[in-house]
């Protein structure tokens, strides 16, 4: 047995020497964006500022990202991605050191750091899709559930819990541009572990004929949209997604406090402890099934995980008791973040490694498409109608969508098709041969005798 299968399924991705870096960097830029949104938060409020000015700040980032995020799929498919997450971190740390420099002088203004948000975001558009489309490039594709999974765990505990744990300790010692000095260092950390990994080359088509790099970007973005459009449970899927995050991101994000607020008389600390108990339950369904086999039904299960799953949300409108609502924000949790471990997986393992930088990008900006439209329109149904029939549509309305994506897509014929779980060579890794130690990375020279090729026979 090798040093992989030896270990529990959920924590093979640790057997990469590559991998463990590349989560070490993760971690800490993770580590600084939840800090970032606590100190952000409160040098505004510091500042004087009001909640129109808040939500500058929050435009301003989302802006950003919706903005970029196209390009940067383009980007990941073109560029070698060490390099882009390089960058991004890069410009994420200066963001980070310029607003400490202004808070420690005394001269930040809301408007500071609206547009530092705004950069923010642009980085953030360029960081989804090129991480997605590396992680295949690292690891054997038998351990990529593991790795989305990880990831998966990652972001709850340590963008929502430990990083505005961090901040909100490190503004009560001093103040908010301390804060921000450190998650820039964070930043710095991250970047430079990024510069000791390998470059892996670009996964392109040998036959490609490339154009002006102009004329190929408009390309290349066209190509990606057309592969959604004709890949079946690839637009059957973001379609259902795009619906499903206007049905109920509204509902979880805007009125969820007021029926924390109206209905069980709690405050800051029971909106906290609902938030954490969804956080907690999407890190608890991602270690799951990171410890489990790729589902046989994997789009069946995902799909209805993600609509049946927001039954729960139907009881937050009708009960008056606070660990109801923390149960069933729980298994709201566990039920969304481990479907979208599998989608992850789906993805890398099923999109052709030339295209995954864009459908990636392409997912995130789908995703993202009417969140802030039912955010709007929340509020005003939320007071027309009141918070229970609000959460009744949101907790009712996407199992039945659920099974018409089913049923009229025919996922199930496509996955029986198209089985992912474990009859593949788990020791092919999807991306360049780099990975698997068969070639020299791209920027690199390496003897041959060193490059000795990774063995894990176990399937899954």
């Amino acid at each position: 047995m090798t040093d992989a299968t030896r270990m529990p399924r959920a924590l093979r991705p640790f057997s990469s020497g590559q991998y463990r870096l590349l989560v070490a960097a993760l971690a800490a830029s993770l580590l600084s964006a939840g800090a970032w949104l606590v100190a952000a938060v409160w040098q505004v409020v510091e500042l004087g500022g009001s909640p129109i000015d808040l939500s500058y700040v929050a435009v301003g980032s989302s802006l950003g990202l919706v903005l970029a995020v196209l390009v940067g799929g383009v980007a990941a498919d073109r560029i070698p991605q060490r390099r882009i997450l390089f960058a991004v971190e890069i410009v994420r740390g200066l963001a980070f050191a310029v607003a400490a420099v202004l808070a420690a002088t005394g001269v930040i203004e809301v408007w500071h750091i609206a547009l530092l948000s705004f950069v923010l975001g642009l980085a953030d558009g360029f960081f989804y899709p090129a991480y997605s489309a590396w992680l295949p490039a690292i690891l054997p594709a038998g351990q990529l559930l593991a790795a989305n999974g990880i990831e998966g765990v990652l972001r709850p505990a340590v963008m929502q819990a430990a990083g505005p744990a961090l901040a909100s300790a490190l503004i009560a010692v001093q103040a908010p541009w301390l804060a921000f000095a450190v998650v820039a260092g964070l930043q710095a950390v991250a970047a430079v572990v990024l510069a000791v990994m390998r470059t892996t080359p670009v996964r392109r088509d040998p036959d490609e004929v490339v154009a002006h790099p102009l004329r190929q970007s408009f390309i290349d973005l066209r190509d990606g949209f057309a592969y959604l459009l004709r890949t079946r449970w690839l637009f059957a899927t973001l379609v259902f997604s795009i619906i499903l995050v206007f049905l109920i991101m509204g509902p979880i994000e805007v009125l969820l406090p007021f029926a924390v607020k109206d209905q069980t008389g709690g405050g800051a600390g029971a909106f906290a402890l609902a938030l954490g108990a969804f956080g907690l339950g999407g890190a608890v369904g991602s270690l799951t099934v990171a410890s489990l086999r790729i589902p046989r039904r994997y789009l069946t299960l995902m799909i209805l995980a993600w609509g049946v799953g927001c039954v729960p949300l139907a009881i937050i409108g009708l009960t008056s008791w606070l660990w109801v609502m923390v149960v069933a924000l729980f298994i709201v949790g566990v039920l969304f973040d481990g479907a979208q471990v599998v989608w992850g997986t789906l993805l890398q393992r099923r999109v052709p490694p030339s295209m995954l930088g864009r459908v990636s990008s392409l997912d995130f900006f789908v995703s993202l498409a009417l969140m802030p439209i039912s955010m709007a329109v929340a509020g005003p149904v939320g007071e027309t109608i009141g918070l229970a029939p609000a959460f009744l549509i949101a907790g009712l309305v996407p199992p039945f969508l659920a099974f018409a994506t089913l049923a009229i897509a025919r996922l199930g014929e496509d996955e029986l098709a198209h089985p992912l779980d474990g009859l593949a060579d788990a020791t092919t890794v999807t991306g360049a041969e780099v990975a698997a130690g068969f070639e020299p990375p791209a920027d690199e020279e390496h003897p041959r005798a060193d490059l000795r090729p990774r063995v894990d026979p176990e399937p899954g």
